[in-house]
């Protein structure tokens, strides 16, 4: 059955979880798990860690590297992203496209895109 198992995502300081806490609750994820620089949460049959690890190296993320460049995320009806947009920057996500928002991806997508201070993009698209 295809679709999305989960997805580890390893930052750099656990001060970067308070972002991916945040972030993950407004979009109805369920925190699952918590532990010292870590949180799980789940959603939909699939779930994503957040987590500090002594296994990162010393690196930037940078996501123009080859790799993952953002996640996308179900954010509801439009008026909800929205809202997600304009709260985002007090938790730690910086907007990005801001002069084509919501359009950016084009006349029919709705969707918010957001940068932490550690770099990662994520998307957030209406309904």
């Amino acid at each position: 059955m295809p679709g999305l198992h989960h997805l580890d995502i390893w930052i750099a300081h656990p001060d970067d979880l308070t972002d991916w806490i945040w972030l993950l609750t407004r979009l109805g994820w369920t925190t699952e798990a918590e532990w010292p620089g870590g949180s799980t949460f789940t959603a939909g049959g699939a779930y994503i860690s957040v987590t500090t690890t002594p296994n990162t190296i010393d690196a930037p993320h940078d996501r123009r590297r080859p790799g993952v460049n953002h996640l996308a995320f179900e954010g509801g009806a439009p008026a909800e992203v929205d809202r997600l947009m304009t709260d985002a920057p007090a938790h730690g996500w910086g907007p990005l496209y801001v002069d084509r928002y919501p359009h950016a991806g084009g006349p029919q997508h709705y969707a918010g895109w957001l940068e932490n201070t550690a770099g990662f993009k994520v998307e957030v698209v209406a309904d």
